[in-house]
């Protein structure tokens, strides 16, 4: 039997739409996911049912370049299949703001993280309880830009880093994940 090897799963957290994000945000977050598909990892992102986000946005980059996405939802269900595109769905059978944000970021190598309100905040705060790398998108806004270059706590445990384009945090994703999976060898 042939050893395979794993695709490194990237997460893209930010804003659901209910928070107006800026429309330059949206074309960040499509670039994102564009990157993620066209460096050949797969993009994992919390799909909502009822609006869109950054988040769902940088899925509709990575199917524009043919790549892998795998959505995260809450409650019970595949209904999200058809609205988002989406390749694979994991239904968390979890409210949204109630767990779902676990499944959505233990999935992940790394994270991305741009604008983003109290749900990316959670979803932050979670990847660095785990050790998961978090890179920020300079100048979007949000938590993601209050806690970019920053550790969360006195721990020091890692410090969020900061890029200053979407092509950039994919490739700095891609290396923190391929570091960390190195260094448990």
């Amino acid at each position: 039997m042939e050893k395979s090897s794993k695709k490194i799963q990237i997460g893209v957290m930010g804003s659901a739409a209910d928070l107006k994000y800026l429309k330059k945000f949206e074309k960040l977050a499509e670039e994102i996911g564009y990157w993620i598909a066209k460096k050949g990892a797969t993009l994992i992102f919390g799909a909502e049912k009822d609006y869109d986000s950054l988040s769902t946005v940088a899925c509709r980059g990575a199917k524009k370049a043919r790549g892998l996405t795998v959505g995260v939802t809450y409650g019970k269900g595949f209904d999200i299949f058809e609205k988002k595109n989406v390749d694979v769905v994991i239904a968390s059978g979890l409210e949204r703001g109630g767990g779902r944000e676990f499944t959505l970021v233990l999935s992940c190598d790394a994270i991305i993280a741009l604008n983003g309100g109290s749900g990316t905040l959670t979803e932050i705060a979670i990847a660095y309880q785990a050790n998961i790398p978090i890179i920020t998108l300079k100048n979007t806004g949000g938590w993601s830009e209050k806690l970019g270059g920053q550790f969360l706590d006195a721990r020091n445990r890692m410090k969020i880093e900061v890029s200053e384009n979407p092509k950039s945090a994919v490739e700095l994703a891609l290396k923190l994940a391929k570091k960390k999976y190195e260094s448990k060898k």
